[in-house]
């Protein structure tokens, strides 16, 4: 499976076509070595085949880029983060794209400081030239399975799909359809909707009364005679030692008031959703593992 998901790589490949004649985006495929797969025809049509090719088993290939090698997919992706501001303006919306959904796949954009490719030195002696260069990292480390978000959004549907909590699926689909659009207060609402409903139908499930309130079913998670679903031992749940409470916290931290100096929308956003896809990754396996030992 390539690192990247379908909407960034197409949106990899739109930027592409933006920053690229026909002569270019030939140089390009030659170089990467693989002119035969992108068909013939405008650059947009060849670069659909492009995406398409990266997308399939086939596509898992080594391809040579000033970085040195790595798969295709990734290629592309650094590629299309060298767009021009110019081409950034001419596309924000696929800009736009392109940065969620990178950060949807655990990555983010960096500007660096990197020795100028030309070798030029500085006006002032003789040390190199530095220029600011965007560079894409991972947000987690790679060998980390748990961390992977894209990895926890597919589990976490496989479980929702699994047990019938189709309202809270369709939150969660909302929450990444209005990410992946830029819209970061309508994501960060479905994201808190989607909390509040796992726990709610986790609840109910295990036998607590639909109509209490929403923290009274937090307290029946916690309480539960034949084993509590939210355990004390973690913090998550507050405890005779009277120690903060995670799920509370989380609760609280999904609704802040006001603005943070130093945080971008976008930022706070990302980060929102890759904790919430952790957490609630956990509490499914849970719930799924408890109800299969029923």
């Amino acid at each position: 499976m390539s690192d990247f998901n379908s909407m960034t790589l197409m949106a990899a490949g739109e930027m592409i076509v933006e920053m690229s004649t026909q002569a270019a985006f030939s140089s390009l495929i030659l170089g990467w070595g693989v002119e035969e797969f992108c068909g013939s025809g405008s650059v947009a049509s060849k670069v659909n085949d492009l995406v398409r090719f990266a997308k399939s088993s086939m596509g898992r290939r080594s391809v040579p880029t000033v970085n040195g090698n790595c798969d295709l997919s990734r290629a592309m992706i650094e590629h299309a983060i060298t767009a021009s501001e110019q081409s950034k303006r001419n596309k924000p919306d696929v800009w736009l794209r392109l940065v969620a959904g990178l950060k949807m796949d655990g990555f983010e954009l960096l500007e660096e400081e990197v020795p100028d490719p030309m070798g030029r030195s500085s006006i002032f002696d003789d040390a190199p030239r530095v220029i600011i260069q965007t560079v894409l990292r991972r947000m987690l480390p790679e060998d980390v399975p748990e961390t992977d978000f894209r990895e926890a959004t597919s589990e976490i549907e496989v479980l929702l799909g699994r047990h019938g909590f189709g309202v809270a699926k369709g939150h969660l689909d909302q929450a990444v359809q209005n990410f992946s659009q830029g819209n970061w207060s309508s994501a960060n609402a479905m994201i808190r909707d989607f909390y509040q409903e796992l726990l709610d139908k986790i609840a109910e499930y295990f036998g607590c009364d639909p109509k209490v309130s929403d923290d009274a079913k937090r307290q029946y998670l916690a309480d539960k005679k034949s084993g509590p679903f939210l355990l004390h031992e973690y913090n998550e749940w507050e405890n005779d030692r009277g120690k903060p409470a995670y799920v509370l916290g989380l609760w609280a931290r999904l609704h802040p008031h006001g603005s943070h100096p130093g945080l971008s929308d976008e930022e706070d956003c990302a980060f929102r959703f890759q904790i919430i896809l952790i957490t609630a990754r956990i509490f499914l396996r849970r719930f799924d593992k408890r109800v299969k030992g029923q």
